[in-house]
């Protein structure tokens, strides 16, 4: 193995490492939001302003940008 192919190789293994403690990092936040969506985001549903409706609807906003950037969707299309 060259150095060259050394240094590649010790490059895609701490590429590897930061990948995977980002989507440890990623999972985490998804099951605090599902716990969180399962609790209606604290809301009462019986009491439900439009407060909680425009946060809701800026999260889902949020949330659909990152769905349309991984699947290529809307504006990111190829």
């Amino acid at each position: 193995m060259t150095d060259r192919e050394a240094r590649a190789a010790r490059n895609q293994e701490r590429s590897l490492v930061a990948f995977l403690a980002k989507k440890a990092e990623f999972d985490a936040l998804l099951a605090e939001l599902r716990q969180a969506s399962a609790d209606h985001f604290g809301a009462d549903p019986e009491a439900v302003l439009w407060g909680e409706t425009a946060w809701l609807a800026d999260a889902t906003a949020k949330l659909k940008e990152i769905a349309d950037q991984h699947f290529r969707r809307g504006e990111y299309a190829a």
